[in-house]
């Protein structure tokens, strides 16, 4: 196959020179989403890799009323560990991962999550639908009345689900390695830190059966002791938000071969919100537009000799929605372990 790198200029007809200085700022551009400065990043030396990782992930909702009694209540689902083989060939990395303990696990749970790191830009892909094996882990329903025996209560009534993404830009992308501390395709070779700016898109369903939740309280606590607020008494809502982000992240080279990674980001979202709620013996609808508050943070710890690799990962996303009757509050993320092997020499580094 012939390029037209490959061919003579003085050969080409005008046309063909210009496609051919099209083509080469088009290579020009993609290969500079991967420059560096080999002087802070040790670039990957490897073509082909295997690593094994261990997965757990973990979802937490908040319920709360904005009225005198300002009730709230927080469920966490059960958590999933799932392990499993990987395989990387450049930039393209697949595996298969299986679920630990799964005969107590909710087969109705489902959890995508995919994210893609260059020098200059990042990316999240997420789609989690959480099921119905909720706990309420803290209750708080009527000041001075004692909420100990709902601790730990299952409640298979709340279904959560989130879809969406996130796409950031690293402004110091030649000395700062994004993908040293979360992909480990690179190594940070001297502690440095950039600003970030993003954009996003994120829909939440929440569908909450706050009858059921009467029921099982009632149970556990007598009849009439507690009431549910009828703010809460909302059968789905559904929250659809565009946002924009902003942070800084860290990577810190404390001895040889050894990084310690942070990033956080704070992000404003523009909110579209609808729902049925019930108030008394009355059922309705709203449709609200707001701006609300967001959050994501990671953390790596990795120790990468460019033949071997091995660390930790934390990520976490928590979203506000704010209502004028009641708030929620989603916070949902996963911590990897990995071990890793680096194979297939490329040819520049055959030689040194």
């Amino acid at each position: 196959m012939t390029y037209a790198d490959d061919i003579p200029t003085d050969t080409l007809s005008t046309k063909e020179k210009e496609k051919s200085q099209e083509l080469d700022a088009v290579r020009r551009t993609i290969r500079g989403f991967d420059r560096l400065d080999t002087r802070y990043i040790e670039p990957q030396h490897y073509i082909f890799t295997v690593m094994v990782q261990g997965t757990y992930t973990y979802d937490h909702y908040t319920l709360r009323s904005i009225d005198e009694e300002e009730q709230s209540m927080t469920f966490a689902s059960v958590g999933s560990m799932k392990v499993g083989p990987y395989f990387g060939w450049k930039w393209i990395f697949a595996g298969y991962t299986f679920t630990l303990g799964h005969s107590s696990f909710d087969k109705t749970k489902t959890e995508i999550d995919f994210s893609i790191y260059s020098s200059q830009i990042g990316a999240d892909l997420f789609y989690r639908r959480t099921g119905s094996d909720y706990t309420l882990r803290n209750a708080k329903l009527k000041k001075g009345v004692d909420m100990s025996p709902l601790d730990d209560m299952p409640f298979d009534g709340i279904r959560a689900g989130i879809t969406g993404f996130n796409v950031y830009y690293i402004f110091n992308h030649g000395r700062f390695s994004y993908p040293a501390a979360f992909a480990q395709s690179t190594c940070q070779k001297i502690s440095c830190g950039s600003w970030l700016a993003g954009i996003g898109y994120t829909n939440n369903t929440l569908e909450f059966d706050h009858e059921k939740f009467q029921e099982e309280v009632d149970k556990r606590m007598g009849a009439n002791v507690v009431k549910i607020d009828s703010s809460l008494m909302f059968q789905s809502a559904e929250y659809s938000n565009f946002s924009i982000s902003g942070g800084y992240a860290y990577n810190w080279v404390f001895a040889r071969n050894w990084l310690l990674g942070v990033s956080t980001q704070l992000a404003l979202a523009y909110k579209k919100s609808s729902g049925t709620t019930e108030r008394g013996n009355d059922r309705g609808h709203f449709y609200r537009t707001k701006i609300n508050p967001g959050f994501n943070g990671r953390f790596g710890l990795v120790y990468n000799n460019m033949r071997w690799y091995a660390g930790l990962c934390g990520v976490v996303y928590s979203n506000y929605n704010l209502e004028s009757r009641f708030t929620t509050n989603n916070t949902h993320g996963y911590l990897s372990m990995y071990v890793g092997y680096n194979f297939g020499l490329k040819k520049k580094y055959r030689q040194q």
